[in-house]
């Protein structure tokens, strides 16, 4: 019973606030401008995503989710879409295994609608039919990227050995 009890009180210790939210950098260009707007064709989309994490204090992290959204017409860039979505976050009480997955799950899907907002304006403010992020799963991103992490663990592992023999 004492160790439920004990277990209970380190739950409630465990303690998440956002602190802030603010956009850190945005981008949008049209370099083939206004000839871009008469050319004929099929636009193609790309999109890039990254996520970085840095300690400002004790129990607080800046996320920073970048998002990259270039869209081309056969060789020509027709635009680019870059924001750079930050947010202050306090995290306390939590194991190590908890706060990464925090930091690499809840964090970005708090995130992640200011970005999808301000990708959306950027594009259609541009002069260009609406663009909608569609959502993204922070949770499968964060698996694969621990999936990737025990590989190169596991690679490095089993290659210094050989190192050590050659």
């Amino acid at each position: 019973m004492a160790e439920q009890n004990n277990g209970a009180a380190a739950e409630q210790q465990a303690q998440f606030t956002i602190q802030k939210i603010y956009v850190k950098d945005v981008s949008f260009e049209v370099p083939n401008s206004p000839q871009i707007f008469n050319e004929p064709g099929q636009p193609q989309l790309e999109l890039n995503l990254n996520q970085k994490v840095a300690r400002v204090a004790d129990g607080l992290f800046e996320v920073v989710l970048a998002v990259t959204v270039t869209c081309k017409l056969a060789e020509k860039t027709v635009y680019l879409a870059e924001v750079h979505q930050a947010g202050l976050f306090g995290l306390g009480g939590f194991d190590d295994r908890t706060l990464d997955m925090m930091l690499g799950t809840y964090c970005p899907n708090v995130l992640f609608p200011y970005v999808r907002q301000t990708v959306g304006e950027l594009v259609a403010n541009g002069g260009f039919p609406p663009f909608y992020l569609q959502p993204i799963n922070f949770e499968a991103l964060y698996a694969e990227g621990l999936r990737r992490r025990a590989e190169q663990a596991q690679g490095g592992a089993i290659q210094a050995p050989e190192a050590g023999n050659a």
